[in-house]
């Protein structure tokens, strides 16, 4: 990755903080030119990581920067952290329908499909950090 620029830096610690996390990466996302289609499937990812902070580690924080890769793409990257109670398996929780908590088990299995890269790092105890970029398509 060439450049990139943090954005915007957003508390989580309720689901009004989500909301704002998805408007911001939205808004973001358009000014990239990004199709609405790929707006709503970020907002979407945002959604199921920010979420699942609110729900195990009760506050972290969403990053939100622009990128641009060295063939020119623009993209909207995500990180989202928190230094709640980890994940002690984290290929099970990547699995689908995995829950730990009586949810629908969409979280980051979900988000992953919904992104073009995704990255997952955690460790008990220690938090949980989450990368994800949606990608500009070429012109």
């Amino acid at each position: 990755m060439a450049a990139e620029r943090v954005e915007e830096r957003i508390a989580i610690e309720s689901d009004s903080d989500v909301v704002t996390a998805r408007q911001r990466a939205r808004e973001m996302a358009a000014e990239l030119e990004l199709s609405s289609t790929d707006q709503t499937l970020l907002a979407t990812a945002i959604s199921e990581v920010a979420r699942n902070i609110t729900t195990y580690a009760v506050r972290g924080e969403v990053l939100l920067s622009i990128v641009r890769d060295d063939e020119g793409r623009e993209g909207i990257r995500v990180v989202a952290r928190d230094e709640g109670p980890g994940i002690e398996d984290l290929e099970l929780a990547l699995q689908d329908g995995y829950t730990s908590g009586g949810g629908r088990g969409r979280g980051p299995a979900g988000a992953r499909r919904l992104v073009d890269d995704f990255e997952m790092e955690t460790a008990p105890s220690v938090g949980t950090t989450v990368t994800l970029v949606k990608w500009s398509r070429m012109r």
